[in-house]
């Protein structure tokens, strides 16, 4: 029969974070420098994801951005591909694909997104604390610092740290609202003064500030407290699920043991050394199971293989495993969950592939002109004035021309003779549908225009006619 875990108390651990008091203040954290195998490969991942990350702005497709998230003017730019307003269906189903495939990764393979490759992660590990360590040191030496009174160590030492800090929270300030906006419109705003762009400099000092905020002071507790994935993780975890996990079957009960002892003595391979706890980011102990503060950075894996390997004992008492791995002996990944999520996806992608292969690169809207009805002309006439709003998703010059449908009826631009539509913009027109009076037959009437692209007919727009009945 499978061992329980004796130091399993949910009536315990569970009641408080472990970033937190009895008393309700702030329990700071000071992880113990980390090394180890996994480690090294976060490390070597975390620059390949660091350089795309801040490349990411400056690659061009033609010309143009090859990602853009301008929520401000509402166009989005995703691997080269314009999406409008008019696309927001198409952007649902990528957020639901996102959302679904993020799931599916959970169910399986629990929080690998959070400790390998989620952007608070990298920067805090692997940017932000290395500063930390280089500049004041270990743990313990971090915690002697901040325990002594000010004196000239400490201000040299605080003051260059957050200089350092302060430097790089700008970087990353500027480097989203280049993916926000574009690289050539933030290069506007930081060679003018403030004066002249007063919104994206507010925006660009908005920006640092909330990261020098997350990376100097709230640090995991971004994770602990802002971010719903630990939340939702309970809801997507199940017991087949892969985590960052203890053996308790193998490592209790817990106690010292020596290198070579050949006899465990009645103890397991745990001894309880805590360096586990010491070296975690949110401040945590892993013997304790699957709790919504771990994020899997693999921290307690490489600390506890170290130990394992100066005892004697078998690397692995804290790994990659499900809790049915561990209690049962046996790991099994595809479960009927993890099939219904991967029939979901796959519905999701056929769709978006689908929407994406029948959208129109040219698409229009017209509505009548607010506050008119009709105006009678002198020669007989009858005319309905109308607004267009055209938008041109392709990264080319279009011209469009308009054409009534309807039997006797023309269309009268007003303005230019001809509307050209500049690459990614939205264009607004004005133009009279006109019949003669003597054709009129109801004073309501629906009618289609069409839009001509290349002189062939890309769309038809419905829209009313309204005219006076002849008498």
């Amino acid at each position: 029969m499978a061992k329980k875990n004796p130091h399993l108390n949910p009536d315990s651990f569970r009641d408080a974070l472990a970033s937190v008091q009895d008393d309700g203040k702030r329990n700071w954290v000071y992880p113990k420098k980390v090394k180890g195998l996994f480690y090294k490969y976060r490390s070597y991942l975390s620059w390949v994801l660091l350089a795309i990350l801040f490349a990411g702005p400056f690659i061009q497709a033609g010309g143009r951005p090859y990602m853009l998230f301008n929520i401000f003017e509402r166009k989005f730019i995703i691997f080269g591909a314009a999406f409008w307003p008019q696309d927001t269906h198409l952007l649902i189903f990528l957020l639901l694909i996102f959302f679904v495939f993020i799931i599916l990764f959970t169910v399986v393979f629990g929080r690998v997104w959070c400790g390998w490759a989620c952007p608070q992660t990298l920067f805090m590990e692997m940017v932000f604390r290395k500063i930390e360590y280089l500049i004041e040191g270990d743990a313990n030496q971090q915690r002697a610092l901040n325990e002594q009174p000010w004196n000239t160590e400490k201000v040299i030492k605080k003051g260059i740290k957050l200089s350092v800090f302060v430097v790089i929270s700008l970087m990353i300030g500027h480097l989203v609202m280049a993916y926000l906006i574009g690289v050539d419109r933030v290069i506007e705003i930081v060679s003018q003064p403030p004066s002249a762009n007063m919104a994206g400099f507010v925006g660009l000092i908005a920006f640092s500030g909330i990261f020098m905020f997350v990376f100097s002071w709230f640090r995991e507790q971004a994770c602990i407290v802002v971010c719903p994935y630990g939340r939702l993780q309970g809801v997507f975890l199940d017991d087949n699920s892969i985590n960052v996990m203890y053996d308790y079957v193998r490592g209790e009960p817990r106690g010292p043991i020596k290198k070579n002892q050949s006899e465990n003595l009645g103890k397991g391979d745990c001894v309880d050394c805590s360096l586990c706890v010491q070296v975690c980011p949110t401040g945590i102990d892993i013997r304790n199971g699957t709790q919504m503060e771990c994020v899997n950075c693999t921290a307690c894996i490489d600390a506890c293989d170290d130990v394992m390997l100066k005892v004697d004992r078998p690397k692995g008492l804290i790994r990659y495993a499900s809790e049915n791995s561990i209690k049962e002996g046996f790991q099994k990944l595809v479960t009927g969950r993890v099939k219904g999520y991967s029939v979901v996806l796959v519905l999701l992608v056929v769709a978006f592939v689908s929407l994406i292969v029948t959208r129109e690169d040219l698409q229009g809207t017209i509505t009548r002109f607010p506050g008119m009805t009709f105006q009678a002309r002198e020669d007989g006439t009858v005319s309905n004035l109308y607004q267009i709003t055209l938008i041109n998703k392709t990264f080319e010059p279009q011209k469009v021309e308009l054409l009534a449908l309807a039997e006797g009826m023309k269309v009268e631009i007003i303005g230019e003779k001809e509307w050209i539509l500049e690459p990614q913009t939205k264009f607004e027109g004005r133009f009279f549908l006109v019949r003669n009076q003597a054709e009129v037959k109801v004073n309501q009437e629906k009618v289609k225009v069409a839009l001509i692209h290349n002189r062939e007919e890309i769309d038809q727009i419905k829209t009313n006619f309204m005219a006076p009945l002849n008498k």
